[in-house]
């Protein structure tokens, strides 16, 4: 709350990860680099995301980003997220995690919501139904979206509405490190 970005307790990792999460950041990497890869083909971009996270992890460390930025969130009733992207340093992957840990019912209100700002068109906004167990991927700062004149850049930004009652907690998994 006291830096605007909405309010509610957030717990970022240090290192050594907890094993569970390093495994998760390990395990999911691989197959979003693919298609990370494939948003910057689309995008005539020449990042290049290596095949595996530790090979990231080692680029982010080179560019002065050595802080781990998987973290825990809980948000109780009358708490919220402002919408934002998790970029930490000039080495951003575009796509992160979100693994829902309360119960189904356990809270009312507290959408994830990600909002598309179009290029001359109005934003569009999606709310992503995520339910214990399950894990939403979705973009860090841009994706790509065919155009009439073929793949252009949106910029994306997400945020969690206010919890109407209960609590909820989410682990989110960034898998770039922050300076």
């Amino acid at each position: 709350a006291r830096h605007g970005f909405g309010k509610g307790e957030y717990r970022y990792f240090a290192y050594p990860l907890p094993d569970v999460v390093q495994a998760l950041r390990t395990a999911l990497y691989p197959p979003l680099a693919c298609i990370a890869n494939q948003w910057s083909d689309r995008l005539g971009l020449s990042d290049i995301w290596p095949e595996n996270h530790a090979a990231l992890i080692d680029r982010c460390h080179a560019f002065g980003q050595p802080r781990p930025t998987p973290l825990l969130l809980r948000y109780r009733a009358g708490d919220y997220n402002c919408l934002h992207q998790d970029l930490y340093g000039p080495i951003h992957f575009p796509l992160q995690a979100v693994v829902m840990l309360s119960p189904d019912d356990n809270y009312t209100g507290g959408a994830l919501t990600l909002v598309e700002n179009r290029p001359r068109m109005q934003s569009r906004v999606e709310v992503v139904p995520i339910r214990q167990g399950q894990i939403a991927i979705i973009p860090v700062r841009d994706k790509p979206r065919m155009a009439s004149t073929g793949w252009s850049k949106s910029a994306m930004r997400h945020g969690v509405s206010t919890v109407l009652s209960g609590e909820r907690q989410t682990l989110g998994i960034i898998f770039h490190d922050a300076s």
